[in-house]
């Protein structure tokens, strides 16, 4: 089974094509989140593309490598998500994830590949009162929600579509290594208590993408790791486990965020995966365990020769 990974430099691309070749990602604790089509088939062969070798934006391309390397699935994990520089260029934000996503779709049903589509929680807009399901109508506020939610409608049936949240691995940028490098300073670290997610860990998430990709099951699936908290919650969490004081860590509301952020976020984005559970799927680990795992290996490299 070939796979074609898109974005495959990034955090959950990276950890995807770990996963398919039979690895595990750091961070990580087991190879695949198997579900009740049983075990998966061997012999999967990942290709990783990054922008420079895929530009998914670039319809010749995508038709041109989807036609050479034939692959049986896609996953299409390439995106532009600088959610703030979305909301400065917006053409780019729908050049990128939406007609990226129109070109990778084309190709995909063209060759008979199953297609994959990483998505988020950008695309609701964060009102209700309680976690949202897979059946929960979207209303994006940002362009960077609408552009996703544009590359899900180009998504053609049968696809897979995976909704994750809060996203942090051992590649790339994000919340653990940001609070960790401002750990390492002085003085308080102030975050927002007022948006409230689920932090998702690329090594389980790609665990779970990879069972829903090799079983090819089609569908919306929110996939996120297990309890939610806020950014307040997360980084005293993050600053704990580095064996730092937690307690400099202090909370501020989104509106006494200076400057204020371009891109408006969603107050509530935690997704309930009520697909994943009524589809008899194990859940991912709790979100402080896999906090753990991926501190220890990101102190590791910090200490490593």
């Amino acid at each position: 089974m070939r796979v074609l990974v898109t974005g495959g430099a990034g955090q959950v691309g990276h950890d995807v094509a770990v996963a398919l070749a039979g690895g595990v990602p750091p961070g990580g604790r087991r190879r695949a989140l198997r579900g009740p089509e049983g075990p998966g088939p061997s012999g999967v062969e990942p290709v990783a593309t990054d922008h420079g070798s895929l530009p998914v934006e670039n319809r010749a391309a995508v038709l041109e490598a989807v036609g050479a390397l034939r692959p049986h699935v896609i996953v299409h994990s390439a995106a532009f998500t600088a959610v703030d520089d979305c909301e400065r260029d917006p053409d780019r934000a729908f050049r990128v994830n939406a007609l990226g996503t129109r070109n990778v779709a084309e190709a995909a049903t063209r060759h008979g590949a199953h297609l994959v589509y990483l998505s988020t929680d950008y695309v609701f807009d964060g009102t209700a009162h309680r976690p949202y399901v897979e059946w929960d109508r979207p209303n994006p506020r940002s362009v960077y929600g609408r552009s996703k939610l544009g590359g899900e409608l180009e998504c053609p049936d049968g696809a897979t579509i995976v909704r994750t949240s809060w996203v942090c691995g051992a590649r790339g940028a994000n919340m653990v290594k940001t609070a960790l490098r401002l750990a390492a300073g002085d003085g308080p670290l102030r975050f927002v208590d007022d948006q409230h997610g689920s932090p998702t860990f690329s090594a389980d998430l790609a665990a779970a993408i990879v069972t829903l990709a090799t079983d090819r099951v089609p569908g919306l699936f929110h996939v996120t790791n297990a309890g939610a908290t806020t950014w307040f919650g997360f980084v005293r969490a993050v600053v704990d486990a580095a064996g730092h004081d937690p307690g400099r860590v202090e909370p501020i509301a989104t509106a006494d965020l200076h400057p204020p952020r371009p891109a408006p976020r969603p107050a509530n984005s935690v997704l309930d995966n009520a697909a994943l559970r009524l589809g008899g799927y194990p859940s991912l680990p709790d979100w402080q365990d896999g906090l753990d795992r991926l501190v220890r290996v990101l102190q590791g490299s910090r200490s490593a020769p």
